[in-house]
């Protein structure tokens, strides 16, 4: 008899837990050829509580090596989100004049008749495989705010001294310091501006190119936000764009229209690796892929939680505007193995072929153009006589969507079924997708990345169906390209 245990949900090509709860992705930092991935995880079960940080590394973004906790708690409290750095020029004095890890929390102490955050550090002289927290903790408190919290650090060249973006309550905060122990605030930002349908959290940020013209750099803010019970779309994260002098983030006018990172439901609380090399030059990002409405209600069993796919983000213009891309990085391209490759006008004649391709985790490649006629079109993922996931484009919306209403398990929660979009041109004439298909998850990436959807499904493992549609019409000019993953 097998005693393999059947996980029908786990994913395959996403990084989860190997048990029990995960939320926030933390600590993301890039030294000696591992990528180093912290979250907040809880030890005691599949629901929130109890925060330590979690541990995993990669060589490749796409395989990821279990380690034990790196941080617990203790008397001073729960280890909440945070950050990571490379102390190159051991600013701290904790490496002996050798470069370590520096790692950067919130430390949350419900122990009295309030909570109470705080900024506290660790830091590791073996590559992120021990910690000993810092004698002198905490490095930064508050009386002011009762959401103190989510740490994000980096060094700002220009200043040459480490800054510190932090969220308190409705705004971020941004202090600056020679060492990481000793801080001062410089200034605060977010106060009439931006969504603030929730508390701030996890923001994050940091320098992109426009265009890849290094001379033309714009600073990008990530802030999510989290779920109230007014707004249906629960947690979500929005962006800003503007100008970093090493104290203050001055917005640009097109960041005052709320602009969000995903129009799916769960991609939230990401934030980017730091100490990228230079040689390399992305920003790669990673989110939690849940949504505080629902993230404790989710139909997995021993595991409860996932993130995103690793993305690149850029600036790229768009009709004068600088607007924030993902792509998928490219390391996926290492696990694909090919299955389909086809190009044509009927589509009956591509559901043929796909009808005979039962695929669990699988990306999709996919060009179209836009005839006079087509109401809607995309695919029908994961689908069988009771179940499918439907990805595609409405003409008549101008929005790229995902439909999850029958999806499989979507009645743990009031919220969860339902559809979600993102608006694209209008005058479009032709649509790129590319969907990421996984056991319990659909990524979605329109026009090279200009717009992205991230929705969780729970499809029965029977439902491996696939077809493509075309409300109108049974001609669409296609290309497509389908690997499994």
């Amino acid at each position: 008899m097998s005693t393999v245990k059947v996980e029908n949900h786990r994913p395959k090509f996403h990084f989860s837990p190997p048990a029990d709860w995960m939320n926030d992705p933390n600590g993301l930092v890039y030294f000696k050829e591992e990528y180093h991935l912290f979250y907040q995880y809880s030890p005691n079960g599949t629901d929130v509580g109890g925060m330590h940080w979690g541990h995993a590394v990669s060589r490749d973004l796409m395989t990821w090596e279990h380690l034990p906790i790196a941080l617990a708690p203790d008397e001073k409290g729960m280890i909440f989100s945070g950050s990571a750095v490379v102390d190159w020029n051991d600013t701290t004095g904790f490496f002996g004049g050798k470069p370590g890890l520096v790692a950067i929390f919130t430390y949350h102490d419900h122990s009295g008749l309030t909570q109470k955050q705080s900024q506290s550090i660790a830091y590791s002289k073996d590559c992120g495989r021990t910690w000993i927290k810092y004698e002198g903790n905490p490095v930064i408190t508050s009386d002011q705010y009762v959401d103190f919290r989510d740490p994000k650090v980096f060094w700002h060249e220009e200043t040459k001294r480490w800054v510190m973006v932090l969220a308190c309550g409705q705004t971020v905060c941004l202090y600056h310091s020679p060492n990481l122990k000793e801080w001062t605030l410089g200034s605060e930002f977010g106060e009439g501006i931006g969504s603030h349908d929730g508390v701030w959290e996890c923001p994050d940020l940091f320098a992109l190119p426009v265009d890849g013209d290094r001379t033309n750099l714009k600073w990008v803010l990530l802030v999510s936000i989290g779920a109230e019970p007014a707004f249906p779309e629960g947690s979500r994260t929005q962006y800003f764009t503007g100008h970093f002098d090493g104290r203050a983030f001055v917005p640009d006018e097109a960041s005052q229209t709320v602009r969000w990172l995903d129009y799916g439901r769960d991609n939230y609380a990401g934030v980017s690796w730091s100490d990228i090399p230079e040689e390399d030059g992305r920003r790669i990002y990673i989110g939690w892929m849940s949504n505080w409405k629902y993230a404790n209600k989710t139909p997995t069993e021993g595991w409860r939680g996932a993130m995103t796919i690793p993305r690149e983000l850029t600036l790229e213009s768009r009709n004068g505007e600088a607007v924030l891309i993902q792509r998928p990085v490219l390391e996926l391209e290492r696990i694909r193995t090919p299955l389909l490759v086809a190009e044509g006008e009927a589509v009956n004649e591509l559901n043929l072929l796909l009808k005979y391709q039962q695929l669990e985790t699988y990306e999709i490649v996919a060009e179209f153009v836009l005839a006079q006629g087509i109401d809607s079109l995309g695919f029908k993922l994961r689908t069988s006589e009771q179940e499918e996931t439907v990805a595609g484009y409405s003409v008549k919306d101008s929005a790229v969507f995902v439909d999850r209403s029958r999806s499989g398990v979507v009645d743990f929660h009031e919220h969860f079924a339902g559809i979600h979009q993102a608006i694209l041109p209008p005058d479009l004439q032709c649509l790129q997708l590319r969907l990421l298909v996984d056991r319990s998850s659909v990524e979605v990436f329109a026009n090279d990345g200009l717009a992205v959807i991230t929705d969780l499904i729970f499809p029965s493992p029977s439902s491996l169906g696939l077809s493509l549609f075309c409300n109108g019409k049974n001609e669409l000019p296609y290309k497509v390209k389908i690997y499994q993953l």
